[in-house]
């Protein structure tokens, strides 16, 4: 089994890797994918194409469970905000084998707006008198 942990949500999601769905953002069981399979809201402006860096996470532990940086996602990466050693983009960081991860989405990269329309920091950008 795989469990990836999204922080700072504190939300674990433990899935089979060869059941996972794929719901065709970011490659197959990438960090997005599993994201989405999680109901977790990561941002995905260019809709997973390796074409923005508003996935962008952090991976905080289980390195060894996850596939290498490819030449795109480097290049892409290059343009993030707060590059750190462990940064990977959230639609091309995939689960290669059964293990335990934990993904810190930064505060930066945790939009008002998103696709779906149901961002983490939405309440944030609500009127106070309208709460």
């Amino acid at each position: 089994m795989a469990k990836v942990t999204f922080q700072p949500l504190n939300v674990t999601y433990e899935f089979d890797l060869a059941t996972l769905p794929y719901h065709d953002h970011g490659k197959p069981k990438s960090f997005l994918d599993i994201a989405i399979n999680a109901g977790v809201n990561l941002e995905h402006a260019c809709g997973g194409n390796c074409a923005c860096t508003t996935c962008h996470v952090v991976v905080k532990s289980g390195q060894e469970f996850i596939s290498a940086m490819d030449d795109d996602e480097a290049d892409r990466l290059d343009m993030a905000a707060d590059l750190q050693l462990e940064s990977r983009l959230g639609c091309q960081a995939l689960l290669v084998k059964d293990g335990e991860v934990v993904v810190e989405i930064p505060s930066w990269n945790r939009n008002y707006i998103s696709e779906g329309g149901a961002s983490l920091n939405l309440g944030d950008a609500i009127p106070a008198a309208k709460k």
